[in-house]
């Protein structure tokens, strides 16, 4: 989903989707249209023109090295933890040029490996290898058969990151609060000029950022670790890579899983409105279970609950408090905090907390905990081919990261007078999909103003595949993916698609159901696919899902 970065709960790393979350104000899109004879020609012959070009001899010192493993360095990773690299393209139309290296961790099968699984945990702009460091054991049970493998995607972590320097917090701030919606041309100007320093911070791999190169690059991976074809567990942003990496390669894709699937069509205004209704729901069932516990700050009735956190927003807009490091806490940082925690049932109980000492105490604390680490100012070096020093990655990588891969894959860049005409009509769509977090959703619609359009490939040419058959898992109650989106994706993907239905809460069903961990697991290690359509019940206790 482009409207935010989701890291998995599991692992304690909340979305950045708050401070950052975009919907960028964009034109509407013509509807889908069914594929036709000529159009799915179209689309053959694209595919094989581009598989034969990705074979070129241009390409043949990347597609013939081999993976070295060794003991990963750095802070605390486990020791049974390996850590190696592959060596792509900068630019994949110049691959005898400048080249990247893209960071690679993995745990070994325990017994006969039949090859592995490649891991992309969502975003964009988290980093694989950490979030495999701290949250493998959920992947454990696939190391039966697998080695068990991720990766940091060109311009995140280890992989050349990206930064926007001092940019970021001046992007916070040019879209904190109302000033998007009463002075949109000065917050455009502000937004071109923090554009222009991304680029300057980012370096050369920021023109060759995105969800198409970082396909092309699991296509290297997939060769390099020596697999005939890629098996892969893809959640939320993840599955829109997975989806891209089937147009891109589609006699290659082995066991295929895309879990919280993302959309592949919907422009980012209509993606941040379905976040906007998605948190708002999510929001509501929270405070359906907080008014039957004894301990809810807000009483004991989920209308009047709901009223008291519209006006605690309202107030804290108008009248912050300090927050713990003596910053001001706004309702916008408010919002922002619980739409992060609402993406687990699992952390319900934590933001329960959270509230009560803010109403009690007037202590903000406890919802500063949902945020993602604090931005700060990286230091600007001259990155090289190689693999970047765990230290060096710059602090701001995460939010960077997000709004470069994000803006690379929409090809919408509405000017300032479309922006203008459309604020007041979409402030009342955004309004009337949340009281709550309508506005907050709005004011980050301009994110992508004063970048290069992205690449078209993702709406026009990821359809109609013809694959080995991948599961799709949607999840009812998924606050940022929708479950709409999942079966609008496998309506668009083709006959390939299966979906699996989780009748649950939560962003992604892999980690919150065991039933969902049970299917998925047994169709990459048995080749065990559920009946399209197929259900699994909601459960009242699970562990947690992204």
């Amino acid at each position: 989903m482009q409207a935010k970065l989701e890291t998995r709960p599991s692992v304690r790393r909340c979305a950045v989707g708050g401070a950052l979350g975009l919907a960028l104000l964009g034109a509407g899109l013509p509807a889908t249209n069914a594929a036709t004879p000529a159009t799915a020609t179209a689309t053959a012959t694209a595919t094989a023109t581009a598989t034969a070009r990705d074979a070129g001899p241009g390409m043949s010192r990347f597609y013939d090295q081999k993976v070295k493993w060794s003991a990963c360095e750095g802070t605390d990773l486990p020791k049974d933890l390996q850590c190696g690299k592959v060596t792509v393209p900068l630019d994949y139309a110049r691959p005898e040029g400048r080249t990247l290296d893209v960071a690679l961790a993995r745990y070994r099968a325990t017994g006969d490996s039949r090859g592995s699984v490649l891991l992309n945990f969502g975003g964009p702009g988290g980093s694989g290898v950490s979030e495999l460091a701290v949250g493998g054991k959920e992947f454990m049970h696939l190391t039966n058969g697998y080695d068990v493998v991720t990766f940091d995607p060109r311009g995140v972590g280890r992989s050349s990151p990206v930064s926007c320097g001092p940019a970021t917090l001046k992007i916070m701030e040019a879209t904190d609060g109302d000033g998007g919606l009463t002075d949109p041309g000065d917050v455009l100007k502000r937004l071109r000029d923090a554009a222009a320093e991304c680029a300057k911070y980012s370096g050369p791999v920021l023109p060759h950022i995105g969800t198409v190169d970082a396909a092309r690059d699991m296509e290297v991976m997939r060769r390099a670790l020596g697999d005939d074809r890629l098996n892969y567990l893809g959640f939320s942003y993840g599955t829109r890579l997975g989806a891209v990496y089937a147009a891109r390669f589609p006699d290659k894709v082995g066991r295929m899983v895309l879990d919280g699937v993302d959309t592949l069509t919907e422009p980012l205004t209509e993606q941040g409105l379905a976040g906007a209704r998605g948190q708002q729901t999510a929001l509501e069932n929270f405070l359906d279970w907080c008014v039957e516990d004894i301990a809810c700050p807000l009483g004991r009735d989920a209308r009047d609950a709901r009223d008291q956190v519209e006006r605690l927003v309202a107030s804290l807009d108008s009248d912050p408090v300090p927050s713990a490091f003596g910053e001001p806490f706004t309702g916008q940082d408010m919002v922002g905090a619980i739409g992060q925690a609402l993406y687990s049932r699992e952390l319900w109980p934590s933001l329960e907390r959270a509230l009560a000492q803010l109403l009690e105490d007037g202590d903000t604390r406890g919802l500063e905990g949902f945020s993602s680490g604090g931005v700060t100012f990286p230091v600007r070096g001259d990155k090289g081919a190689g693999l970047t020093d765990e230290e060096d990655v710059p602090m701001d990588n995460l939010p960077a990261a997000l709004m470069a891969i994000n803006c690379a894959d929409d090809p919408d860049r509405p000017t300032a007078a479309q922006v203008t005409a459309s604020l007041g009509r979409l402030r009342a769509r955004y309004e009337e999909a949340s009281p709550v977090f309508g506005r907050y959703r709005l004011t980050q619609v301009l994110m992508c103003y004063g970048r290069p359009k992205g690449t078209d490939y993702i709406r026009d040419d990821v359809k109609d595949l013809d694959t080995a058959r991948m599961l799709l898992v949607g999840t009812r109650g998924d606050p940022a993916t929708p479950y709409r989106w999942t079966t609008e994706t496998a309506d668009r993907l083709g006959p390939s698609a299966v979906v699996l239905d989780n009748r649950g809460e939560g962003h992604t069903g892999y980690a919150s159901s065991e039933c969902v961990h049970r299917k998925v697991d047994d169709f990459l290690l048995y080749g065990s696919l559920p009946p399209d359509g197929s259900s699994c019940g909601p459960e009242s206790a699970g562990t947690g899902s992204d």
